[in-house]
């Protein structure tokens, strides 16, 4: 097993991890994890309402111990994380000894524009600018430690799918 048999994808909430991921697992016929979906599975409960009953610290102790479950009980696979697992609990850290993570990221503008059509996004459910900016602002020194920084603009799928690609190669 090399560690790129892992491959991880951080970045701010709207960035396309989960899309993006799905692709790139079908491209390299890996399986396809998405943390936020089987933290969703393991609670039996939305990430929004387990967020709004258990509090945000409940949540990232969780997040944090779905990311070692998936680490520790698959050698491959392309993992699409939620928004803050890199910034908690050595997140960024323990995703990068166990494989290659990569940056995706996206322009705070077309972050605004994607995160205002969803409703399943807990710390942006007032949808204020402010909080994005600040969260942006915040994570981004974290996400930066990634293996690589993919610059996404506001490309399509495949063409971040062929960066990813050209990055592994």
């Amino acid at each position: 097993m090399t560690k790129e048999s892992r491959i991880f994808l951080i970045g701010m909430p709207g960035s396309g991890k989960s899309t993006i991921g799905k692709r790139l697992a079908a491209k390299l016929s890996l399986p396809f994890y998405d943390l936020d979906h089987l933290i969703e599975q393991k609670t039996s409960s939305s990430i929004s309402n387990f967020f709004k009953e258990q509090g945000e610290s409940a949540f990232r102790l969780l997040e944090a111990e779905t990311l070692s479950e998936v680490i520790s009980s698959h050698d491959q696979g392309v993992i699409s994380t939620g928004g803050g697992t890199p910034c908690y609990y050595s997140g960024i850290e323990r995703m990068k000894e166990a494989g290659v993570v990569f940056f995706l990221d996206v322009p705070l503008d077309v972050l605004r524009s994607r995160v205002a059509k969803s409703s399943d996004r807990p710390l942006l459910e007032n949808n204020s600018d402010d909080l994005l900016m600040e969260l942006y602002q915040k994570r981004r020194p974290v996400y930066e430690r990634a293996s690589f920084h993919i610059d996404c603009g506001n490309e399509e799928v495949d063409s971040v799918v062929n960066k990813l690609l050209k990055c592994l190669n």
